[in-house]
């Protein structure tokens, strides 16, 4: 057998080893692009910076006079010095989270069927359509809504409160489940028919984040899954799904984004009240966009201010859960994988 014997190392020689320095020489087009392409980031950042100083601006006035007020008062009178956004602060964030509720089950369905059993004839037309569902106006969803959606949904939610009316929030006031003559008007233009309306408006953003996600997961890993047995479901519940858990949670809270400052599909539906309103179900709710919608046309300059003050408090509600979804989205694994 053949021994092979190394020289010695000497300290002074490991010492002396030093990692080589790579360096990349861009050609014009390369650095025209990167130039572009932080220039027009910056100019996001920038456009966004001037929207938030613009509105803080504005909302100066009322909200030196209102104080910490402003976000705990139920009432709209800016005139008369007594108004806050707790009660369209909240009635925003149920109809938010009614939306989210429908549309994330619908997402996430859509988004495995169109990456995991869509024949590929089909796939990119699926695609299309998601993405095409984005482009209707909300002005169609809000007609929809109203027309043809709160009709026939007043069953549902009798049904909903006769049932599990003896949960806080499916409560209805008025509603008495043992006349069925009894009004149906207490569950029209409620939280729960403006959320459903939003998951339709907030589901094609959420499915294809999701989508792009489910379809990044590695294939090692599903033709391993495969190997070892599993069946399609089993490789999905096993690898796509862990794989594209941060996907899918920056996906809803990208649609949580979107609900939140929804305008006129809600305004079209709702029936404003000024009051905290918890039960989904029954008539009377209201969110921050709605309120500037219904009165800007009709404010004082006083007036305006607060709703400009308003206006502030959605931007930052807004901005904050985008850029907590964004984080999440960089810090998973598909999101690690796109980067590289």
């Amino acid at each position: 057998m053949a021994t092979t014997f190394l020289p010695p190392r000497h300290e002074d020689d490991a010492a002396s080893v030093e990692p080589r320095q790579l360096t990349t020489t861009r050609s014009q087009s390369d650095r025209l692009f990167r130039g572009g392409v932080s220039a027009s980031g910056a100019l996001v950042l920038l456009i966004m910076a001037l929207v938030g100083i613009f509105l803080t601006i504005r909302a100066l006035q009322a909200l030196s006079q209102a104080g910490f007020s402003f976000i705990t008062t139920q009432a709209w009178e800016p005139d008369g010095g007594n108004f806050g956004i707790a009660a369209v602060l909240s009635g925003t964030v149920l109809i938010a989270l009614t939306a989210i509720f429908f549309a994330v089950p619908l997402s996430t369905g859509v988004a495995l069927y169109i990456s995991e059993y869509s024949p590929r004839k089909i796939r990119q037309t699926l695609i299309s359509l998601v993405d095409l569902m984005a482009a209707v106006p909300s002005v169609v969803f809000g007609l929809w809504g109203f027309f043809f959606l709160q009709g026939q949904i007043i069953g549902l939610a009798r049904w909903i409160s006769t049932y599990f009316g003896w949960i806080p929030f499916f409560a209805v006031d008025g509603s008495d489940p043992d006349d069925p003559l009894s009004t149906a008007t207490v569950f029209t233009s409620s939280t729960f028919i403006a959320g459903i309306v939003v998951a339709l408006m907030v589901a094609p953003i959420t499915t294809s984040v999701m989508r792009e996600v489910f379809s990044q997961a590695p294939v090692g890993e599903r033709e391993g899954a495969y190997a070892l047995g599993a069946t399609k479901w089993g490789m999905i519940r096993s690898v796509v799904l862990p794989f594209g858990r941060g996907g899918m949670i920056g996906g809803t809270m990208l649609g949580l984004g979107r609900a939140l400052g929804e305008t006129i599909a809600v305004f079209m539906i709702i029936s404003p009240v000024f009051v905290f309103q918890p039960h989904i179900l029954q008539n009377g709710t209201n969110s921050v966009s709605a309120l500037i919608a219904l009165r800007y046309g009709e404010a004082t300059p006083f007036g305006t201010s607060a709703l400009m003050a308003a206006g502030l408090a959605l931007f930052i509600i807004t901005l904050v859960v985008n850029f907590i979804a964004s984080s999440i989205v960089s810090r998973s694994r598909s999101g690690a994988a796109t980067d590289g």
